[in-house]
């Protein structure tokens, strides 16, 4: 989406700002014992009570055979992402990690954004893991600016990962947002400066890190929807929309707590 007016643009940051607040109070729910299908619940509750509707829920994916049932994406541990929460529900346990990711829909417009929640205490190598895809997400925003290319994001997030041992998932990465919940350009998690489609002031992005602990390669689950590490390993998603502006890149999804790195 390209945002030309004033209602537009203030449609978007407070669609952004409502998705911050209920992610916060999901993050906050996360605890040994609480199951996806809780998350999912509340997740729905609140986006529903705020008079917006959930991005997700009914989605129907490319290549996918069904629509997505629910309005979140709970993903534990080799979850990589897209994972269904009130299909056969996971209790979340000691020293899990779980990936939040949903989007709403508000005045008609769509924000996207994910983040990865340790339950109880995690491994050093899952704080590790966690700690590197938020600050890929922080260096690909930064790279986000008017005259700049989707390219730059992308080199941007891929030397992020440069030496932490960590392994990119290549087949996913961001898009565009705003009018439907996956648009163009599509924005890899890896590439070459100074390629791709120019950004432009207006733009409204979701950039969303994706990496694993073992290797990048990864599967689709049984359920059409769910993708999983191939080898096991845990892996780890964080995501933010972003609008592009001539003097500075507004994070709409921050959530209220959240503190810039």
């Amino acid at each position: 989406m390209i945002v030309r007016t004033p209602e537009e643009r203030e449609g978007i940051i407070e669609s952004g700002r409502r998705l911050g607040v209920i992610l916060e109070k999901l993050e906050g729910m996360v605890a040994p014992g609480v199951s996806t299908n809780d998350l999912e619940n509340e997740a729905l509750r609140l986006i529903l009570e705020g008079g917006d509707l959930p991005a997700f829920k009914g989605y129907t994916p490319e290549g996918a055979r069904r629509p997505f049932p629910a309005a979140l994406c709970v993903s534990v541990n080799e979850e990589v992402v897209h994972g269904i929460p009130n299909e056969n529900p996971r209790t979340l346990k000691e020293g899990d990690i779980v990936s939040l990711d949903f989007g709403i829909i508000h005045k008609g417009l769509y924000t996207d954004s994910a983040v990865t929640v340790p339950v109880g205490k995690i491994s050093k190598q899952a704080q590790a893991l966690i700690a590197a895809t938020e600050f890929a997400l922080e260096e690909g925003m930064k790279a986000a600016r008017p005259g700049a290319r989707t390219g730059d994001i992308s080199n941007a997030i891929e030397r992020a990962f440069k030496g932490t041992g960590f392994s990119i998932v290549k087949v996913l990465g961001g898009h565009a947002v705003g009018r439907k919940v996956h648009e163009e350009p599509y924005i890899s998690n890896f590439g070459h400066a100074g390629t791709g489609e120019e950004i432009v002031a207006g733009m409204v992005l979701a950039l969303e890190p994706i990496a694993n602990a073992g290797k990048g390669s990864i599967i689709l689950s049984p359920d059409g929807h769910t993708y999983r590490t191939r080898d096991g390993s845990i892996s780890s998603h964080s995501e933010h929309t972003i609008l592009i502006e001539d003097k500075e890149t507004i994070v709409v999804t921050r959530r209220p707590s959240e503190v810039v790195r």
